[in-house]
């Protein structure tokens, strides 16, 4: 499983001791020295099922100083795209990346669900 995560973001913090108080073993992976490529973005945003939306951080500082909020619905999916693999402070985080589920933020009852009931 891949845990992909800002280690200033409280929320990550929160997941990642979620996933070690159930003993779910994890490759910790910082979002901004380690970006997601587009490649990895296109596949995990197909893998999820999920709307596009979901995959970028749309209460981060950069998402609102770039005005996404009025220029993503213009976008093409494919522009979204290469958009995110810019900067990892545009992606959604915690990522969650395992053979059969793709998770972006903590919920904790989705992650239940899907993580340990899966």
């Amino acid at each position: 499983m891949l845990f992909i995560q800002y280690p200033k973001c409280s929320t990550c913090q929160k997941a990642k001791k979620w996933l070690e108080a159930h003993g779910l073993t994890y490759t910790d992976r910082h979002i901004v020295e380690e970006n997601p490529s587009y490649d990895e973005l296109k596949q995990w945003y197909e893998k999820s099922g999920l709307p596009l939306k979901r995959f970028f951080n749309t209460s981060g500082m950069l998402y609102r100083d770039m005005q996404l909020k009025d220029k993503l619905p213009a976008m093409s999916e494919e522009e979204q795209l290469k958009l995110l693999a810019t900067n990892g402070m545009l992606v959604k985080r915690p990522l969650v990346i395992d053979d059969s589920v793709v998770l972006t933020g903590f919920k904790e009852a989705e992650w239940e669900e899907k993580l340990l009931q899966g």
